[in-house]
């Protein structure tokens, strides 16, 4: 049987309050920063986080403002961050907390559940970090640590072991009665120290580990095998034609659906598939367009979660605007610039605009 001991705690929290970084959302003891950072912070590496998280919060520094957001400008916001699902959540969620809270989070774990996007993570994050609630909020780095630290091999995919964890520090809550800002700072060091010292990729700083004496995982040298992470299936690739089109100052650019990968944001025309050129051109005049010039532009590649695009990609200028197709718009540069354009097609917006800056200079 594990156990989490007071000692334990005590010594990880003393190498917390000395080591702990400088984060924009820590120790604010605004619980809108804690939500949005959790959020922020779901498969996102921390530095990526910091100057997206200090931009969103002065567009939207509330949970009203994020309720009344427009869609359009939330994507913007979020550009760079990936998973978008996560920020449509978050509007849904704050506009919830209005309507049915008066924009307060509810203190009750199954209430949080029931909101948009939270699940028991965060909602573990909101009522241990936001409330000093004595709750387990356990991400990857706290299920990294504890398995390391007690030389757990189960599967960590498995959510069996993620309940463990989630005992395991319930039980020394309900046995060591602690106050809220030591539930505050225990729920962060466990994170901290995954992140710092207990890291996700090479090779542990175990010299430095307030846990050093009694990990079973360095005793055993095993940080290469534990945590143990069954493999995820092989993702899916999809071939696709891009075309960036242009009449030489504006730009085509399609919405995506309502539902589903990357909905509602903005992107290049594209079919799947890999097209040649006449066959690019021949797609083309069949929608409409009244093609001038077409050539080839570079290739891109994007990683998502379960699939991979790989993208072939078409520079295509065209005559006037006759028609335009349904879902479609047409953007002049700086308009593009205020469209919310997924990461996916980086490679063709960083295109156009170092072209615009070579142009002025």
């Amino acid at each position: 049987m594990y156990e989490f001991s007071k000692a334990d705690a005590d010594h990880l929290l003393e190498w917390y309050r000395k080591n702990k970084r400088d984060l924009p959302w820590r120790d604010t003891g605004d619980l809108y920063d804690v939500w949005l950072s959790e959020i922020m912070l779901q498969q996102t590496r921390v530095e990526a986080v910091k100057d997206h998280f200090i931009r969103f919060k002065k567009v939207l520094p509330d949970i009203g403002s994020l309720a009344n957001v427009d869609d359009d400008d939330l994507m913007r916001l979020w550009e760079g961050l990936g998973y978008y699902s996560r920020a449509r959540y978050l509007k849904q969620c704050a506009i919830r907390l209005i309507e049915e809270y008066d924009g307060v989070f509810p203190m009750d774990q199954r209430k949080l559940l029931k909101l948009p996007g939270i699940g028991p993570y965060t909602a573990g994050a909101i009522l241990a970090i936001g409330y000093g609630f004595p709750y387990a909020a356990v991400d990857g780095n706290v299920l990294r640590v504890m398995t390391r630290c007690f030389g757990i091999r189960d599967d960590i995919r498995a959510s069996y072991v993620s309940d463990q964890i989630t005992g395991l520090i319930n039980d020394f809550y309900h046995k060591n009665p602690v106050d809220r800002q030591y539930v505050r700072d225990l729920t962060q060091a466990l994170m901290e120290l995954g992140a710092m010292v207990c890291v996700p990729n090479g090779k542990p700083i175990c010299e430095t580990c307030p846990f050093y004496k009694d990990c079973v995982c360095r005793e055993l040298k095993a940080y290469a095998r534990i945590p143990y992470r069954s493999a995820l299936k092989d993702r899916k690739i999809t071939e696709k034609t891009v075309f960036v089109i242009s009449d030489h100052e504006k730009f085509l650019l399609h919405k995506r659906p309502s539902r589903g990968l990357l909905a509602g944001m903005y992107e290049f025309l594209n079919t799947d598939g890999y097209l040649d050129q006449d066959e690019a051109v021949a797609y083309l005049r069949d929608l409409g367009f009244d093609v001038l010039r077409i050539s080839r532009i570079d290739d891109a590649r994007h990683i998502f979660t379960h699939r991979e695009w790989h993208m072939k990609g078409y520079e295509v200028f065209v005559g006037e605007w006759k028609e335009v197709p349904e879902g479609c718009l047409v953007a002049d540069r700086e308009e593009l610039k205020k469209l919310a354009i997924p990461s996916a097609f980086k490679v063709y917006t960083e295109r156009y605009m170092l072209r615009e800056s070579e142009e002025e200079e």
